[in-house]
């Protein structure tokens, strides 16, 4: 299918806007739910008034973020259907499945105790309006999850839970558990829910240290601290330890894009993680030549062995580079792109064949063209391969621009990402150890951090973000699916026009938040009901 490239770009930029729009709220619903809910169970088991009114102030900038995501994430679906068509027809089994339990199960569920929760304090009992809250956290919580089953699938398709369709070229599900349990999908869960948990916490405790510093609601801004600092000292922990499995996920399933990540130009035994680094631009001929990475970086502080350890589990293991995955590694059992894209060609030739022979009545033909089509081509870690898992390589053309991300916003977007989580942790403590020690009050220092701070945890899922769906190009579903074979052939003015009228409304969208969420936090928890 030919579409023009810049139909393409198009699809893409406003698909991008959407999700990084959409995602400014996510994450703060989904950590401020718990946040909200601890408040409410310490109101419960104290039967403390100040405890209701701290968990009522939380609850209305938490409710605020609610709507407005809600609303911003029909958009995301709907771009399915109208940019990305052909993607959702040949995965729509697959990817629609999660998402249709999202809607059945997790979107309703949050919808009626969202109803109860904001609304009940005065018509249910106290033990039914806790329940309710919790409730709430967990449907939203729930709703992430099989959003991220869906996304973990295209990170990672296994043909344990999928076969494909050969009459309707579609990938087709035969195992739901196995979907739903992939280990990709489960990680990305929760290093996403962790580092939700954390925004929570940083928010908390840098509104709480505005209001310190202003000697405004100090008990209220204190007993808000220690509840925000403990919350999001775990959390931030939590990120980094699961960012350990994540790590070794993405190493063993997505090798073009951790090589991109670290700016791994050639595969190294003992390879190591950068901790700051500027790469240094390379042309695919140039990366040919080059028998180490010592010219990978113009400035580098590397940290040897450590993405071995992490991505292979091994101080000595093999961690392999863009110049390996394009030309191919014969001592480690790399295919080359070239040999990829040969079996990728071989197996549209074989389904071209099949439909050939099918149209005509030529039964011999289409066993003959079908055996070809998912004829076993390699055997990896005892795992057989069928040519068929490799067709999506049979659209690729060109190495440099199609078969692996572009390495510096892929670098940059990832390390400024783990940069700002250690920076997280390192506030957490500051935070924790200035509470036990009973001068959080007298520390203006760290009360300014906290509240320049509280801006940073959504730059930093965005660039979380960026860094995973950068990383994934040429694809849409790795390895099966390229982007540019997943769009819908649309007339450009289409898509130019909803890209500003989402743009308007996404900007309208904003800027009444910040309003709303300035006027609350100004008028302070007296006011926020």
């Amino acid at each position: 299918m030919h579409v023009d490239l810049t139909m393409l770009e198009w699809a893409r930029a406003q698909f991008a806007m959407t999700a990084i729009f959409h995602f400014f709220f996510v994450p703060f619903t989904l950590g401020m739910s718990f946040m909200v809910a601890f408040f409410e169970t310490i109101y419960v088991k104290t039967g403390k008034k100040e405890w209701k009114e701290i968990t009522q102030f939380w609850q209305v900038l938490f409710g605020i973020n609610f709507a407005i995501g809600l609303s911003t994430g029909i958009i995301h679906e709907f771009e399915f259907g109208t940019n990305w068509s052909t993607y959702s027809w040949v995965v729509g089994d697959l990817f629609g499945a999660p998402l249709a339990v999202e809607g059945i199960v997790a979107f309703f569920m949050e919808a009626t105790f969202a109803a109860i929760s904001f609304f009940g304090w005065k018509r249910v009992s106290k033990g039914v309006h806790l329940t309710s809250t919790w409730l709430l956290a967990a449907g939203s919580n729930l709703s992430a999850l099989w959003i991220l089953i869906a996304n973990g699938f295209m990170q990672h398709p296994s043909s344990d839970f999928y076969t494909f369709n050969i009459d309707t070229a579609r990938l087709e599900l035969t195992n739901f558990m196995g979907l739903i349990l992939q280990p990709v999908a489960q990680v990305k869960f929760l290093h996403v829910v962790t580092s939700a948990y954390t925004m929570a916490g940083v928010f908390v405790l840098g509104v709480s240290s505005l209001y310190l510093l202003r000697g405004k609601h100090v008990e209220f801004a204190k007993k808000s601290a220690v509840v925000g600092a403990t919350f999001g000292l775990v959390a931030s922990i939590a990120v980094a330890i699961i960012g350990d499995d994540h790590a070794y996920e993405v190493t063993n399933t997505q090798p073009t894009k951790i090589a991109s990540m670290e700016g791994l130009l050639v595969g190294e035994k003992s390879a190591p993680i950068v901790a700051f680094g500027i790469p240094t631009a390379h042309s695919l001929s140039e990366i040919k030549n080059m028998k180490n990475n010592d010219d990978a970086f113009s400035v580098v502080l590397p940290l040897p062995g450590l993405l071995s350890i992490l991505g292979k589990h091994g101080s000595d293991a093999f961690v392999p580079g863009i110049k390996d995955l394009v030309y191919g590694n014969e001592k480690y059992g790399i295919w080359s792109f070239e040999h990829l894209k040969a079996e990728g060609e071989k197996a549209l030739e074989a389904l071209k064949a099949y439909h050939e022979a099918k149209a005509r009545g030529d039964k011999a033909g289409m066993e003959s063209a079908n055996a070809k089509f998912h004829e076993v081509v390699a055997t990896v870690d005892g795992v057989k391969v069928e040519r068929a898992e490799l067709m999506g390589y049979g659209y690729l053309t060109d190495p440099a621009k199609q078969f692996y991300p572009p390495v510096a916003p892929t670098f940059y977007s990832f390390h400024l990402m783990v940069g700002l989580g250690v920076w997280f942790i390192v506030l957490f403590v500051l935070a924790y150890i200035a509470i036990l020690k009973g001068t959080l009050l007298e520390n203006k220092f760290l009360q300014k951090a906290a509240l320049y701070s509280v801006p940073l945890p959504w730059i930093a899922t965005s660039f979380g973000w960026m860094s995973a769906e950068i990383g994934r190009q040429p694809w849409t579903v790795f390895g099966i699916l390229p982007t540019a074979d997943s769009v819908t052939p649309l007339d450009l003015v289409n898509v130019q026009a909803t890209f500003f009228m989402f743009l308007l409304a996404f900007v309208v969208l904003g800027i009444a938040e910040l309003k709303m969420l300035f006027a609350v936090v100004k008028s302070g928890p007296k006011g926020a009901h």
